[in-house]
């Protein structure tokens, strides 16, 4: 197998982490199957959506043969994974789908805006996205087991980086490490009350024979759990926030806590039953307007903080591990962190957050900015400071100072090469068709197949 397909492979992944997909119709021959594998179908619209993925993102789309090839890698995973017999829990799943929901809340503004953008119910895209989502999940967890504790040594990197010839070392972009302290915009004790108070007219209804499920699909702002009338499954003790957990656990099976705060907001739970060491509880959560927060709280906190620090007073990975509200980083001195290799240097392009790239624009090394208002993933209104710790600037690739992204590489090569033997073993396992129109591909050496063997007549 050419080791394309697993470049392709893995930055298909990339998409499919992260792109919310519904399969939105773009004309009468886009549900046309053009490829099988075992069960397994690869239509026309996914091919599609993997090239429009890259070109919303302003990025050069792989030639769509190596996009097929890599959707019939995907699609090959979920066979071998069925015949394996790997799974993946549903709770893991439900978890990774309120997060996409969630994500899609914040992109598209409210819940109405989703509706009307793609013409289905919350219920019926959830429905949808679900399927993707465990796939997904299925997917990655295969590649887990095959790369399993793969690693890379000084040697293995050195050996990499002396192979390339000296004229041909690639041409670095800058990099920096920004550390920050976050505090989080709190709603006054008048907003609480009234969301209180919201909360407990809806207990009152439950207690007077209304239906708790049917008010939390009307009133819950989980995103997740509302649509199925608040429920949130079963869970292990010690899987949910200590005020959710502790006040769940007081109750008896059908009864209805008091007005519960927690980090998501505020809740109304209601306990179903208990079994072992695990629970089964619905809630009905209400959160603040962030848009309507006051940051003036955090901005004078952190001003203030700011002055101990550029005084010498206190060190700002101290301060931020004892002051910061970001749990992500606080930990870690403030550092932030690449989502994808972990690497604590942020390429400083256009892949970087556009505040933060503007504001380090402007700021030395070893300096830390006034207090700036942001807005967090899951929609938080924040203030934060930031830290800029360090800069390398753009150069030819040197080992010492690029070593990091050299093991990166090296350890994705020594991946690719595991998934790459693991296809050229496997791919007996399954029988894969292409219809004869992408018969140039030459997946796995497959060439001509007939729509007919593909089960369909193909508009």
């Amino acid at each position: 197998m050419k080791k394309v397909i697993c470049s392709a492979f893995i930055v298909l992944m990339g998409w499919f982490l992260t792109a919310p997909v519904f399969g939105q119709g773009q004309g009468v021959s886009l549900n046309k199957i053009i490829a099988k594998v075992d069960n397994y179908y690869v239509l026309r619209s996914d091919l599609e959506e993997s090239y429009q993925s890259y070109v919303g993102q302003n990025q050069t789309p792989p030639q769509k043969c190596q996009l097929l090839e890599s959707l019939v890698i995907n699609k090959m995973m979920l066979a071998k994974a069925e015949i394996d017999s790997v799974v993946v829990d549903d709770k893991i799943v439900d978890s990774e789908l309120d997060q996409r929901m969630q994500y899609m809340v914040q992109q598209f503004g409210s819940e109405k805006n989703i509706i009307e953008a793609y013409g289905k119910s919350l219920e019926m895209l959830k429905s949808e996205l679900r399927q993707q989502v465990k796939d997904q999940k299925i997917v990655q967890k295969m590649q887990q087991k095959i790369t399993t504790d793969m690693k890379v040594t000084p040697r293995d990197v050195r050996k990499f980086f002396d192979a390339i010839p000296r004229d041909s070392l690639p041409y670095m972009p800058a990099d920096v490490e920004v550390g920050q302290i976050v505090r989080f915009a709190k709603p006054t004790k008048e907003q609480k009350e009234v969301l209180r108070q919201k909360l407990l007219d809806l207990k009152k209804r439950v207690q007077a024979g209304e239906d708790f499920a049917k008010l939390a699909k009307e009133n819950s702002e989980d995103v997740g759990s509302a649509q199925n009338g608040g429920d949130l499954g079963f869970a292990k003790r010690g899987a949910m926030v200590a005020p959710f957990e502790g006040a769940a656990l007081k109750l008896k099976p059908n009864d209805i806590s008091d007005v519960v705060e927690s980090d998501f907001g505020l809740h109304l739970i209601q306990l179903l039953e208990t079994r072992g060491a695990e629970y089964h509880a619905r809630h009905i959560l209400i959160r603040p307007d962030y848009n309507r927060l006051d940051l003036t709280g955090p901005t004078h906190y952190l001003d203030s903080l700011r002055t101990l620090i550029v005084a010498d007073s206190i060190k700002f990975d101290k301060a931020a591990h004892d002051f910061s509200e970001d749990k992500s980083t606080a930990d870690a001195g403030g550092l932030i962190r690449d989502a994808q290799s972990g690497s604590s240097r942020l390429a400083m392009d256009g892949t970087m957050e556009y505040a933060m790239f503007q504001m380090l624009d402007t700021m030395k090394v070893g300096s830390i900015s006034a207090p700036l208002p942001y807005r967090t993933e899951d929609g938080k209104s924040a203030v934060r400071i930031l830290y800029f710790k360090s800069k390398v600037a753009p150069h030819t690739a040197d080992f010492k100072i690029d070593f990091e992204k050299l093991q990166n590489i090296v350890l994705t090569n020594k991946k690719n090469r595991a998934i790459d033997e693991w296809f050229r073993k496997s791919v007996a396992d399954v029988y894969i068709t292409v219809d004869p129109e992408f018969q140039s591909c030459r997946i796995f050496g497959t060439t001509q197949n007939s729509a007919a063997a593909l089960g369909q007549g193909g508009n």
